[in-house]
């Protein structure tokens, strides 16, 4: 579900708790261990734009190659959990 929030454009943490409606304790974990597969990179968004926004630096995710052929994969091998996740990432 975090890959294909972040595939379907939910590119920072608090965006993929929304769109999952998983808890932090779950999506940053997920993100840690995503990006050290290399399934997604990420990047801190710059001091000055986070500042302009008044708020803390965000670090945006993106699904790399593999990512989205692991993603792939487990849409096939798991039709039912696909159709859910879409279900929810769309909704939000």
């Amino acid at each position: 579900m975090v890959l294909q929030a972040i595939e379907l454009g939910r590119i920072y943490g608090y965006s993929v708790m929304e769109a999952t409606g998983l808890p932090s304790g779950t999506v940053y974990p997920a993100l840690r261990r995503l990006e050290m597969d290399g399934l997604i990179v990420s990047r801190w968004e710059k001091q000055g734009v986070a500042q302009s926004g008044q708020r803390p630096p965000r670090k945006y995710y993106r699904i790399t190659r593999a990512g989205k052929s692991s993603l792939n994969a487990g849409r096939k091998e798991y039709p039912r959990l696909s159709e859910i996740a879409s279900a929810v990432v769309e909704k939000v």
